[in-house]
């Protein structure tokens, strides 16, 4: 059982001070009676809106003088902040605290969850071990207590973000990543997409289990859903150490963050805010969270003012320029024949979930890529002035709106905030 949870409408600012600071009182009861030296683990910047930077800084004001505080904010292999990055997300807490996350150079091998257990979870779809690559930090630091921060939603790979996600791909190195999203692309992005235990998940539950049962941690989940106002607010607060506070924060997730549509949808326009989302890896979220909603021959339109490359890292967008997203047969076809596909397993997955698997239009509105650089990579452009002066973020309503010619789209304004499916999709994934 978790060690305390809190739900509500909104959980406000002084509620929070309130659980975080019953928080540090029970880890000093629970885990040590001293707290000499701490470690933050935060989501990184493309959570910025569910306010995980907020309770991490109301979490580091808390806990005592004289404590030393790490902070490693989850990235994966996605860029590392810039000092005024973190100063936008963490407020207060000093630059000194940050430490970057090297997923390639930073990680230790722990062990590996067998491919046996892989075949096992994915029913066969899957057959090689994932290693266990970890954060250095982690495992060697012998810190008094590990405080895990992160936000429940709707999630690609893991069905839902979060709990121990944040170790194995938020601090996970090179081989933990790429093997683990390849086994989640094998097994289907739509089989996937909101499950509250994937082939994914079991596999890192098996890894928490085997290598980090005796870390000093604790687990810090937030559910954030849309008040009649549309605004996103916290509504869940789950802290605990084991798998029970992870399962109920995905509970609530899926009770609010999963929108269920009696029809499919003909045209959705998704917006991915400029300061969380510069790439396509990251802002193919709105093709991952919409795509079970979206009809046949629909339309995705996905408006991106920061849209400046493609993958995290040069190698990556280098990678999805050559290939482009081309479908599961296509990548698979690509992959095997193609060693540097091979090498960044984590790429060719990529690959596999941007794509619509020609089922419907994917449209970009970029800020900073070009018409020929969109289309090179299998996606339709236009120019972000005419999406904006058509679908003006600031004029719709969050769900339908009626275009003045009469056109009927779906306005999302935080597409990485939710799920949106058709309820026969659902039903069909139960059905299999």
């Amino acid at each position: 059982m978790p060690w305390f949870y809190e739900e509500a409408e909104s959980i406000g600012v002084r509620k929070k001070q309130e659980l975080i600071q019953r928080l540090i009182e029970q880890a000093r009861e629970r885990i040590t009676k001293d707290l000499k030296k701490v470690l933050l683990l935060p989501p990184d910047i493309t959570r910025h809106h569910s306010g995980a930077g907020q309770l991490t800084e109301m979490i580091y004001r808390l806990l005592p003088d004289g404590c030393k505080v790490d902070v490693i904010p989850t990235l994966g292999q996605h860029v590392p902040h810039t000092d005024k990055e973190n100063k936008w997300m963490f407020g207060s807490i000093p630059l000194e605290c940050f430490h970057v996350h090297d997923w390639r150079k930073g990680c230790k091998k722990i062990g590996e969850v067998s491919a046996g257990y892989v075949k096992e979870a994915s029913d066969g779809k899957a057959d090689w071990p994932i290693p266990v690559e970890i954060n250095r930090m982690v495992i060697e630091n012998d810190y008094d207590l590990i405080i895990n921060i992160g936000h429940v939603v709707p999630h690609e790979v893991l069905g839902f973000a979060n709990h121990n996600k944040n170790y194995f791909i938020g601090l996970g190195g090179k081989e933990t990543i790429c093997a683990s999203h390849m086994m989640a692309a094998c097994c289907g992005i739509e089989n996937n997409l909101g499950q509250l235990i994937t082939p994914v998940r079991a596999c890192y539950n098996k890894a928490e289990e085997d290598y980090l049962n005796k870390l000093p941690d604790v687990y810090v989940l937030i559910v954030m859903a849309r008040n009649e106002e549309q605004e996103l607010v916290p509504t869940g607060l789950y802290v605990g150490d084991d798998m029970e506070t992870y399962l109920m924060a995905a509970g609530r997730s899926k009770e609010q963050n999963i929108t269920v549509f009696d029809e499919p949808i003909k045209k959705i326009v998704a917006v991915m805010q400029a300061d969380e989302f510069k790439s396509t890896w990251v802002a193919n979220k709105a093709i991952y969270r919409t795509r079970m909603a979206l009809a046949d021959k629909g339309e995705l339109l996905i408006i991106a003012p920061g849209l400046e490359r493609f993958g995290e890292q040069p190698e990556v967008d280098a990678l999805i320029r050559k290939y482009g997203y081309g479908g599961t047969s296509t990548v698979m076809e690509q992959y095997k024949k193609n060693n540097d596909l091979q090498d960044l397993a984590h790429a060719a997955a990529h690959l596999i979930h941007g794509s619509s698997e020609s089922r419907f239009t994917i449209t970009y509105a970029p800020g900073k890529l070009t018409r020929e650089e969109i289309e090179n990579v299998n996606f339709e452009y236009v120019e972000l002035d005419d999406a904006l002066n058509r679908y003006n973020p600031e004029k719709m309503s969050e769900g339908w709106n009626t275009m003045p010619d009469g056109e009927k789209v779906y306005f999302i304004s935080s597409p990485s905030a939710g799920l949106w499916a058709w309820k026969k999709k659902l039903q069909d994934r139960l059905e299999k």
